[in-house]
């Protein structure tokens, strides 16, 4: 079993940056799509960024310009870098490995998350 483990959050201000880091247990990890999402409280979890195993890149609307994915194979990390940050991207950020017929559908456990607050 895939084992997910995501760090890099804190409490930046508006305008800020972090760099969030997921490491992933298992060849699984980095034979795969990869993907960030977050889940601020009482909504749903939604998809941030992905990043094919060849690199194409997509992101969510809200994000597009401001932040960047990125992966390391040979460390089997992904990476989400996160400039301009603004108060509505409070929330708790997780990697996982997206099925292959939906980027919304995710094939393993949940990790612990890493909590990004963002104060204006």
């Amino acid at each position: 079993q895939v084992k997910l483990v995501e760090s890099g959050g804190g409490l930046v201000q508006a305008g800020g940056s972090l760099r969030l880091s997921c490491a992933g247990s298992g060849s699984i990890f980095s034979s795969n799509d990869l993907a960030w999402y977050r889940q601020a409280p009482g909504k749903q979890r939604e998809l941030v960024a992905g990043i094919t195993f060849s690199g194409t890149t997509k992101y969510a609307d809200f994000v597009k310009g401001r932040f960047t994915i990125a992966r390391d194979n040979a460390k089997n990390t992904v990476y989400l870098q996160m400039n301009s940050l603004k108060p509505e991207d409070t929330a708790v950020y997780y990697c996982n490995i997206p099925h292959r017929t939906s980027w919304s559908l995710v094939i393993v456990s949940w990790g612990q998350g890493t909590q990004v607050t963002v104060v204006s």
